[in-house]
């Protein structure tokens, strides 16, 4: 058996307690990994940023460490990305040296544009070659990228340019999905239009599904650009230093408020961080396939698709398509035959929509997986019987781990690298070195084992995990720091059991997980409300057997409306769509005479999601009337959901 697989000789234990001995010089050992153009003497400072910088007086480059260095040590010929779109038909290998240069002239491009060291540069592009090239030409010329999701509505990319005050935006002309062409470059153009700040250029690549219309003055055709930058590239060809608490990136998540909020990710940290995982975490070596079936816009993307198998020297399957329907349930299992992928990283959404396709996994009989070792699900919490079901389809470990935007790689895992823990069904797993988790309650007292609390990371973050949000030094206090001092609050609620094993049961705040995408119900709320017909609403999040949870609006008419209320359901659906996208998955909205609430006003979100997902219930002490729930279960039951009598 792989020792990495076997559970008996695990050196988790050994290693978390030699970080807790002494986290300065774990940390410090693990930054020798990186190539340092000026190696940090400090590890952390404790006095700098909101809770600390580390690693303070290194300077680096994330482009070297991720694409120059691996040619320098003769490994240029070895595949850096294998693109496979079965949308397009098209696969194509790109090897480091291939991609080295790829990068040094989309880094000339950007300086031909003005783009310069701490710029910003949006990228809103689909699942292409061309978009990790714009994210590492970036890095190279020591400008900070924020990928926009191409599936975000114009409306919410206008928000992200307006915070994020891009020189430049990079696009394309479109992207694809199962039968259907989303044109980005009018989406785009309304962006720019609904924002107040405007970029100096915008940079589209034209893919052949469809040609978009250039605006002359401020729009440049990337194909022609780049072959004039071909000769002219020299000025990028060496990396721009930068200190390692420089940003990187910035990419935005949903706040509470509807208002996002900008993760801003250093370099130095993210470095180390991300290079340690790929070896200790997921256990993959230099020179492996390994693949991550997310998407550039979600952090996932940034950090497995493209910046931690590259730093560590993998090969990183960069995949424009679908678990199913490109062309059937078996295409996973197809890209990871193919390519000899040794692992595979998404989310449980996927594998609930191949098992609903393939419960038997009968395509899976017509693929050699015999490379395959390892299936990591994150994203949102993974239901033990699709673990279950995974587990007995291809007889590999199926490792459940746990993080988020903010913290760019693992809180919760189980370690292959180290050694696998035995698996309990509905867990994580355990805390990574560099977090010392905590289960409180409201006045941050801890909690016994077993016990339900608010999940918290006690201070510092670790290297790779948010410094600050972008231009909010208090907003990220308040959003984080402030309501348990001295931890982290995650948001997340859960509880640890006598093994220290972590169980995330579900979000604090409004914050909602659709298929791994996490989104805000008051940013919905905002867009219902705005309907001419709608007096009050409230989103929530219910039970959903392929997407874990999916929106669903309650809402309740001015008075002297009389049109149907079918009607105005379907145009509030609709708006969800036109203003926050498709991503939002919003398919249900349910009309109600009234919203039940507190004796002080607040509603009781809480309990109509219980109604909702059939849950027990109780009834709220501090309801106004309790015969406003009975409408909301009957109004649901019209729908066609639960509707549970109380407990």
């Amino acid at each position: 058996m792989d020792a990495r697989l076997d559970t008996r000789t695990s050196r988790y234990h050994e290693t978390y307690a030699r970080w807790q001995r002494d986290p300065l010089g774990f940390w410090g050992e693990a930054a020798a990994e990186i190539d340092w153009l000026e190696k940090p003497k400090t590890v952390f400072d404790a006095k700098a940023g909101i809770y600390g910088h580390w690693f303070p007086d290194g300077v680096c480059n994330t482009c070297f460490n991720a694409v120059d260095r691996h040619v320098d040590r003769g490994r240029g010929e070895q595949a850096a990305i294998i693109y496979d779109s079965p949308l397009t038909g098209t696969k194509r290998t790109i090897t480091y040296h291939r991609l080295l240069t790829e990068v040094q002239v989309l880094g000339g491009m950007l300086r031909d544009l003005g783009v310069g060291k701490g710029d910003r540069v949006i990228l809103y592009m689909p699942m292409i070659p061309e978009a990790v090239f714009a994210m590492l030409a970036c890095a190279r010329i020591g400008a900070i990228h924020s990928v926009v999701f191409g599936g975000f509505a114009a409306r919410e990319l206008a928000t992200r340019i307006d915070d994020a005050t891009p020189k430049v935006i990079l696009s394309a002309s479109c992207g694809l999905e199962p039968g259907r062409i989303v044109q980005y470059k009018p989406l785009l153009d309304e962006a720019i239009s609904l924002a107040t700040h405007k970029p100096q250029a915008c940079l589209i690549l034209q893919r052949p599904q469809s040609e978009a219309s250039l605006l002359e003055g401020r729009d440049r055709d990337w194909a022609r650009m780049r072959d004039h930058a071909l000769v002219h590239a020299r000025s990028a060809w060496d990396c721009v230093p930068v200190a390692a608490t420089d940003p990187l990136y910035i990419l935005y998540t949903s706040g509470t408020t509807g208002r996002p909020k900008g993760v801003m990710r250093d370099n130095g940290g993210h470095m180390v961080a991300l290079k340690w995982s790929m070896q200790n975490l997921y256990g993959i070596a230099p020179g492996e396939v390994w693949w991550t079936a997310s998407d550039i816009g979600w952090v996932v993307g940034h950090s497995y698709i493209v910046y931690g198998p590259l730093l560590h020297g993998c090969t990183s399957i960069l995949y424009e398509g679908k678990p199913i329907g490109t062309p059937d349930a078996g295409a996973f299992w197809r890209v990871i035959a193919e390519h000899g992928a040794v692992a595979l990283f998404t989310a449980p959404t996927a594998f609930r929509a191949i098992k609903k396709e393939d419960p038997q996994g009968k395509l899976m009989a017509r693929h050699d997986l015999s490379k395959f070792r390892t299936l990591f699900l994150a994203g949102e919490r993974a239901d033990p019987p699709t673990l279950e079901w995974a587990e007995a389809l291809l007889k590999v470990p199926v490792i459940d781990h746990w993080w988020q935007t903010e913290t760019g790689w693992c809180i919760a895992g189980n370690p292959v690298g180290l050694g696998l823990l035995p698996v309990k069904h509905g867990s994580p797993t355990v805390a990574m070195p560099g977090y010392d988790i905590r289960i409180v309650d409201e006045g941050c007292r801890e909690q016994p084992d077993s016990t339900m609390g608010s999940i918290v990371v006690k201070l510092p973050l670790p290297p790779g995990c948010l410094p600050t949000l972008w231009r909010a030094d208090q907003r990220m206090r308040e959003s984080y720091l402030e309501e348990f001092p001295g931890y982290y609050k995650t948001a997340d609620a859960g509880f640890k059991d006598e093994d220290g094993y972590i169980f995330v049961m579900g979000r604090t705040d409004d914050i909602i997980n659709v298929a791994g995408h996490r989104l805000s119900t008051g940013g919905m709320e905002e867009v219902l409300a705005s309907h001419p017909d709608v007096a009050e609403c409230a989103v929530l999040g219910i039970k959903d057997e392929l997407k874990g949870e999916v929106p669903c609006g309650f809402i309740v008419l001015k008075s002297g409306v009389n049109r149907p209320a079918t009607e105005i359901e379907k145009e509030c659906v609709a708006l969800i769509r036109d203003k926050i996208g498709p991503v939002a998955a919003f398919k249900l909205a349910v009309t109600v005479a009234r919203l039940p609430k507190t004796r002080s006003g607040k509603i009781l979100r809480g309990t109509m999601k219980k109604i909702a997902d059939g849950d027990a219930w109780q009834m709220p002490a501090t309801i106004d009337d309790p015969a406003i729930l009975d409408e909301i279960g009957s109004a649901l039951k019209g729908k066609g959901l639960a509707d549970n009598r109380p407990a």
